[in-house]
């Protein structure tokens, strides 16, 4: 039996978005800074964004990249994308030049959208050459012409095809792709993980509704729109439930009480740091948070404390603990009425729909407490790794099962506890970074024969970066140099905290460069 209500039987998200829109076209879904976007006003402007990319020649099933901060116009244009056909391809507005065009290229992006991007930064100015890149629409204040629109271009381009976006909107079927999101590898190249429109529809409408999230609810959200947290757990489940986000375009400390407090926040998602931040803020003064009513953490070990602590200071109703991946949407949650060690220690159930087994080396299941490979099976399992049905087999097996990568204990009760990652990634302020990526992009800086990159724990961003390097043939190794070229050409939280130059990396006996006595080196020097 289903915990939840079931999902409306919309199918896809132009459907969800056009009966919304028809059934409470007041609702407001998006303030931004006091700019508020109803549904009426997001289907019009979605269907004006549709008729552009019609009229450029997008067809149904295409892939149209987008990149810019969490703002109004990220989330008109997912939505264009959708009523259009289209498949949606993030791109962080972290990313760089070299990042961006592998991603690109590997997805077969005809169209790039680009926005306002983080302080002083333009992906059109940084992006080399991408074949088969047509078309790049950018901001009205860059300059345009060639492959390059400007973004009042692309609407007026699409006067003529305005007809067609409701005929494209009703033919896209519940098993069409809807997204392509990039995630970290260990292979050293960032795999494109294939969602389609059903899975997204019902895996956050029940986070949606485990959480209850719902109409009144304001909901600041801060993970890019260009990662699965914030662009399905954030800016779908609010259309999804007429609920009003708070797009925050760079998230600093500092803006926190403001979006809380003056920003009238009732649902707020984020790392235990950032609800002890929010406390030691009201200890020092600042004025005191009436309206939030639930915080949501992602698979993190919430210290009891600070869950009592909220209840009795701000009035929080529930802290809800969940854990998910690119890969599998929506594992399992923490559900209501659940005691205090449960939301601290744990992620609570399989969500409905889903199943969960914990391994060992051999496939075989183990007893409750023991640990364990996460596998999980259901519908939110990924349709694959975009053209790569090779790296999707190692991952998926025969049966359906998605091996995660990640290391969990079941207790007794099925309440999953997440306890270690199988997989050579590391987490710096809420991203995966993979080594072999930022391994790989090193190495095109020219001056380096071999790195080798490991992840130790960081006391501000929770894991950092290490980058061990040999010099090449004749060459010499300036670490800021470096440095500065590698904040140039990558993402800021993929840029090594620190870079060792050495005249050899340590290899183990099978020949492979021993990252344990790297990582070990590493913490030694902490």
């Amino acid at each position: 039996m289903r915990a939840v209500d079931p999902v409306p039987d919309w199918g896809t998200l132009p459907r969800m978005l056009l009966d919304q829109a028809a059934r409470h076209p007041e609702a407001v879904v998006i303030d931004d800074d006091g700019a508020r976007t109803t549904l009426r006003d997001l289907l019009a402007a979605a269907r004006r964004t549709a008729a552009g990319l019609v009229a450029l020649g997008v067809a149904p099933g295409d892939r149209v990249a987008i990149w810019g901060v969490n703002d109004p116009t990220w989330v008109v244009r997912a939505f264009g994308v959708w009523l259009a056909g289209g498949i949606v391809v993030p791109l962080s507005a972290r990313c760089k030049g070299l990042e961006a065009a592998g991603v690109l290229g590997r997805t077969g992006v005809e169209v790039l959208l680009t926005g306002d991007g983080p302080p002083d930064a333009v992906l059109a100015d940084l992006l080399p050459p991408v074949p088969g890149l047509r078309h790049v629409v950018v901001p009205g204040h860059v300059g345009s012409g060639g492959p390059r629109l400007a973004a009042s271009e692309l609407l007026a381009a699409g006067a003529a095809a305005a007809g067609a976006v409701e005929e494209r909107a009703l033919a896209v079927r519940p098993d069409d792709l809807c997204e392509i999101m990039s995630t970290s590898g260990t292979t050293g190249t960032p795999k494109g993980v294939m969602l389609d429109h059903a899975q997204v529809l019902r895996g956050y409408w029940d986070w949606a509704e485990i959480v209850t999230l719902g109409e009144g609810d304001r909901y600041p959200v801060i993970a890019p729109f260009s990662h699965g947290f914030g662009l399905n757990a954030g800016l779908v489940a609010c259309v999804l439930r007429r609920a009003t986000m708070l797009p925050v375009r760079v998230f600093s400390p500092g803006t926190l009480m403001a979006l809380v407090s003056a920003g009238g926040a009732s649902v707020l998602a984020g790392p235990p740091t950032l609800f002890h931040r929010l406390l030691e803020e009201l200890d020092r003064g600042a004025p005191e948070v009436t309206s939030l009513r639930v915080a949501i953490c992602g698979a993190a070990a919430v210290p009891p404390s600070l869950i009592t602590r909220l209840v009795e200071r701000v009035g929080l109703e529930r802290m809800i603990n969940a854990y998910g991946l690119m890969e599998g949407t929506v594992v399992a949650m923490t559900r209501a009425g659940d005691p205090v060690e449960v939301v601290a220690a744990t992620a609570g159930r399989p969500v409905p729909g889903i199943e969960v087994r914990i391994v060992d080396d051999d496939g075989k299941d183990v007893p409750a407490g023991e640990r364990g490979e996460i596998l999980q099976r259901g519908y939110g399992v990924m349709r694959g790794y975009w053209d790569e049905p090779g790296r999707t087999a190692e991952v998926v097996d025969e049966d359906g099962w998605l091996h995660t990568g990640d290391v969990g204990v079941l207790d007794e009760a099925g309440n999953l506890a997440v306890v270690d990652r199988k997989k050579d990634l590391y987490i710096v302020n809420g991203f995966n970074v993979s080594p072999a990526e930022v391994e790989a992009l090193l190495l095109r800086e020219g001056s380096l024969a071999q790195v080798a990159v490991v992840g130790v724990p960081d006391a501000v961003s929770g894991e950092a970066g290490w980058a061990y390097v040999v010099p090449g043939e004749g060459a010499s190794v300036a670490v800021p140099g470096l440095l500065a070229w590698a904040r140039a050409n990558m993402s800021g939280f993929k840029v090594p905290k620190r870079v060792v130059v050495v005249d050899a990396l340590p290899v183990n006996a099978n020949g492979k460069v021993d990252k344990p006595a790297l990582r070990a080196a590493a913490m030694g020097e902490t």
